[in-house]
């Protein structure tokens, strides 16, 4: 500042020593000061701070531009980091095993055991020869009827007496005893013996009335010979 001028506080411009205000910034001199200078480490003066601040805003300004760029194409971390998490497996579905039944069989009847043929032969009838034997065969007698019967072997009776015995077939197939076993004399070397025993109904009457039966006879209490015969009622 000279005699003739002043120098301005603030932005330190040459003045007019009559201006009441700087030329240049327009801050109101103060006659007869002189300017200060700051001395601190952090400038006050007007154009120091207009340079930080330009400085500042052009940091600010770069970092939201910065930021402005980065949204436009976002990497979301999570994304390349994840683990990929395993997918299920699908549970097998049962599946349905169809066998095929076995085709049933037909299980043969069992084979009966054939009854060992007899030596003897049973014959029952109404008359008797010469011999003793049955001339007029039957099996079904009635009231009234004539019951004889005979028994002819291959060889010889080979012993003095047989047994007669004759069982009822009852309704569910059972026999009943009607006749226990009953010697009868006979001529051991003869081969044939009979007898007539007078009427159907008076003979089988006692036994138990109509139905079937079965006579065995027994040569030493081995059967020899059976026959079957039944009896009705009119």
């Amino acid at each position: 500042m000279t005699d003739e001028s002043v120098d301005c506080f603030n932005c330190g411009s040459s003045n007019p020593e009559w201006a009441q205000v700087c030329r240049s910034c327009g801050v109101v001199l103060r006659h007869g000061e002189a300017r200060v200078t700051p001395a601190g480490r952090v400038p006050t003066d007007r154009d120091s701070l207009v340079s930080i601040g330009a400085v500042i805003g052009t940091i600010v300004l770069a970092l939201l531009v910065g930021l402005f760029v980065s949204s436009l194409n976002p990497t979301d971390p999570s994304v390349a980091e994840a683990t990929p998490s395993p997918s299920p497996s699908p549970t097998p579905e049962p599946t349905l095993e169809i066998s095929a039944a076995p085709i049933p069989t037909d299980t043969p009847a069992p084979t009966p055991i054939p009854t060992p043929a007899l030596p003897g032969t049973l014959t029952f009838g109404t008359t008797l020869d010469a011999n003793r034997a049955v001339t007029d065969p039957t099996d079904a007698f009635t009231p009234g009827m004539a019951f004889a019967y005979s028994i002819s072997m291959p060889g010889t009776f080979g012993a003095p007496q047989i047994q007669n015995e004759i069982v009822r077939i009852q309704d569910d197939g059972t026999e009943q005893v009607v006749l226990e076993r009953q010697k009868v004399t006979v001529d051991p070397t003869a081969t044939v013996f009979g007898y007539d025993l007078g009427t159907a109904d008076a003979f089988i009457g006692d036994l138990g009335g109509p139905g079937s039966y079965v006579w065995r006879a027994y040569v030493h209490d081995q059967l020899v010979a059976q026959g079957p015969f039944t009896y009705v009622e009119g």
